[in-house]
């Protein structure tokens, strides 16, 4: 038996028996970009794990950065099939929105709240999203406008907008190859589909069309929520690493057998060069280290991955796999 959550809450103190032995627990996330059918899945995220050397060169994504944009704007609602026309797909998110400010993020666990507040928060953090922005920086920026809110209200909202499955950020991958002072570990700002940070910020697939930049951030959380389903029937889960000399991987997708790839987000092919010197420096930071700690080495990395909103994919000299994020699959 199994028990399905997602964005609807569930009240486990209404909830006769733990279901310990009997019932396991399984995450339901919005479509990804394969489930939509955008994606055409012609590289398989568990074969390159299985085989690093898969041959990828020349797989070709029929995903043009406008469908990427628009998709991203949509979301992964599945209601999202049966409307005809796109402005009618569009209104699934911004009506998605208006639900957990007005309704839903007082009935997830019985407390009244502001739907005003709540809507300055989504809309704050949806202004930091796929940053390290610190949660006093983004209370500074909602108390702004809600000048009698506390630092603590803040946080009760953000962790009801975490039970409802609305917010889910990411934590540091904090291995050795650092000193502890050196290694950022504060979290990641993410939402669990990019739709609610657009929808958020009342922007349009127009609007991104114009400003690349921004989207950049929203395609990163695009990048994250399939790599989510993707990687969840291996256990996958999902880091970043970022130190204070300007090292960083935008994702560590961690297997539960041991497995691990570092990975980077790049919306165009002029920041691939960049993001593979910061691949391979991790890579070699691992490396390096093992060198010294022979007892306890840390394993290195299985696969180093620049996933693109481009066209082609391939596999660079120095190993790393360029991937067009629309030609992933699990």
């Amino acid at each position: 038996m199994f028990i399905l959550t997602g964005s609807t809450s569930v009240d486990n103190n209404h909830i006769m028996h733990s279901g310990t032995g009997r019932i396991s627990r399984m995450k339901m996330y919005p479509m990804s970009l394969f489930e939509s059918k955008e994606s055409n899945g012609a590289i398989s995220l568990k074969k390159l794990f299985d085989d690093p050397y898969m041959d990828i060169d020349g797989i070709i994504s029929e995903l043009t950065v406008e469908e990427l944009i628009f998709s991203a704007c949509r979301g992964g609602w599945p209601a999202s099939l049966k409307r005809k026309n796109d402005t009618a797909k569009l209104l699934i998110a911004k009506d998605y929105l208006n639900n957990i400010c007005e309704s839903d993020i007082s009935t997830v666990d019985g407390v009244q709240r502001n739907p005003v507040w709540t809507n300055l928060i989504l809309r704050s953090y949806a202004r930091n999203v796929s940053t390290l922005t610190k949660k006093a920086n983004i209370y500074k920026d909602v108390a702004a406008n809600a000048d009698s809110m506390t630092l603590v209200t803040m946080n009760a909202y953000l962790n009801a907008l975490e039970k409802l499955f609305v917010i889910e950020d990411i934590d540091a991958w904090c291995p050795a190859i650092r000193p502890a002072t050196t290694i950022r570990a504060g979290k990641k700002r993410c939402f669990t589909d990019p739709s609610i940070p657009v929808a958020s910020m009342g922007l349009s697939p127009e609007y991104l069309q114009t400003d690349l930049k921004t989207f950049g951030f929203i395609f990163e959380n695009l990048c994250i929520r399939d790599l989510r389903i993707y990687s969840q029937a291996l256990g996958g889960k999902l880091s970043y690493y970022h130190d204070r000399y300007g090292l960083e991987a935008d994702a560590v997708l961690h297997l539960n057998d041991g497995r691990y790839a570092l990975i980077e987000f790049k919306l165009g092919s002029r920041e691939i060069e960049e993001g593979a010197r910061h691949l391979l420096e991790i890579s070699n930071l691992v490396r390096k280290y093992n060198e010294k700690e022979k007892q306890v080495p840390l394993r290195e990395p299985d696969l180093l991955i620049i996933i693109t909103g481009g066209e082609m994919a391939y596999c660079r000299a120095d190993g790393v796999k360029v991937i067009p994020i629309g030609t992933l699959r699990n």
